[in-house]
Protein backbone atom coordinates (compact mmCIF):
# COMPACT_ATOMS: atom_id res chain seq x y z
CA UNK A 1 0.00 0.00 0.00
CA UNK A 2 1.34 3.45 -0.85
CA UNK A 3 1.26 6.44 1.43
CA UNK A 4 -1.28 9.12 0.64
CA UNK A 5 -0.15 12.74 0.62
CA UNK A 6 -2.14 14.67 3.19
CA UNK A 7 -2.48 18.16 4.56
CA UNK A 8 -2.74 18.46 8.34
CA UNK A 9 -5.65 20.64 9.40
CA UNK A 10 -6.14 21.68 13.03
CA UNK A 11 -9.83 22.01 13.74
CA UNK A 12 -11.53 25.03 15.21
CA UNK A 13 -14.76 25.11 17.18
CA UNK A 14 -17.82 24.25 15.11
CA UNK A 15 -16.04 22.71 12.11
CA UNK A 16 -17.68 19.72 10.47
CA UNK A 17 -16.54 17.05 8.02
CA UNK A 18 -18.51 18.68 5.20
CA UNK A 19 -17.09 22.15 5.88
CA UNK A 20 -13.56 20.73 5.62
CA UNK A 21 -14.50 19.05 2.32
CA UNK A 22 -15.87 22.36 1.04
CA UNK A 23 -12.78 24.25 2.15
CA UNK A 24 -10.24 21.88 0.60
CA UNK A 25 -12.15 20.30 -2.31
CA UNK A 26 -14.87 22.81 -3.14
CA UNK A 27 -17.43 20.02 -2.64
CA UNK A 28 -19.14 19.48 0.72
CA UNK A 29 -20.15 15.96 -0.31
CA UNK A 30 -16.52 14.83 -0.68
CA UNK A 31 -16.09 14.39 3.07
CA UNK A 32 -15.85 10.59 2.75
CA UNK A 33 -12.20 10.83 1.71
CA UNK A 34 -11.38 12.88 4.78
CA UNK A 35 -13.22 10.48 7.10
CA UNK A 36 -11.45 7.49 5.51
CA UNK A 37 -8.05 9.15 6.09
CA UNK A 38 -8.84 9.59 9.80
CA UNK A 39 -10.05 6.21 11.10
CA UNK A 40 -9.12 7.06 14.71
CA UNK A 41 -11.47 10.06 14.83
CA UNK A 42 -15.11 9.71 15.84
CA UNK A 43 -17.67 10.52 13.18
CA UNK A 44 -19.76 13.16 14.91
CA UNK A 45 -21.83 16.16 13.84
CA UNK A 46 -19.06 18.61 14.77
CA UNK A 47 -15.35 18.06 15.28
CA UNK A 48 -13.71 18.93 18.59
CA UNK A 49 -11.49 22.00 18.59
CA UNK A 50 -7.73 21.45 18.30
CA UNK A 51 -7.83 18.03 16.63
CA UNK A 52 -5.41 17.26 13.78
CA UNK A 53 -7.37 16.02 10.76
CA UNK A 54 -5.56 14.59 7.76
CA UNK A 55 -6.97 15.87 4.46
CA UNK A 56 -5.87 13.77 1.45
CA UNK A 57 -4.39 15.74 -1.43
CA UNK A 58 -6.22 14.98 -4.66
CA UNK A 59 -4.10 14.24 -7.71
CA UNK A 60 -4.32 16.66 -10.63
CA UNK A 61 -6.29 15.26 -13.51
CA UNK A 62 -5.13 15.88 -17.04
CA UNK A 63 -7.95 18.37 -17.62
CA UNK A 64 -7.22 20.34 -14.44
CA UNK A 65 -3.51 20.33 -15.30
CA UNK A 66 -4.34 21.67 -18.78
CA UNK A 67 -6.47 24.42 -17.26
CA UNK A 68 -3.69 25.28 -14.87
CA UNK A 69 -1.19 25.41 -17.75
CA UNK A 70 -3.48 27.70 -19.77
CA UNK A 71 -3.53 30.19 -16.92
CA UNK A 72 0.26 30.36 -16.77
CA UNK A 73 2.26 32.64 -19.01
CA UNK A 74 4.20 30.74 -21.70
CA UNK A 75 7.55 31.06 -19.91
CA UNK A 76 6.16 29.27 -16.84
CA UNK A 77 4.56 26.30 -18.66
Amino acid sequence: MTAIDCIEHITQAGERWDTLAWRYYGDPLAYGRIIAANPALDISATLPSGVVVLVPVLPLTESSQALQDEELPPWKR
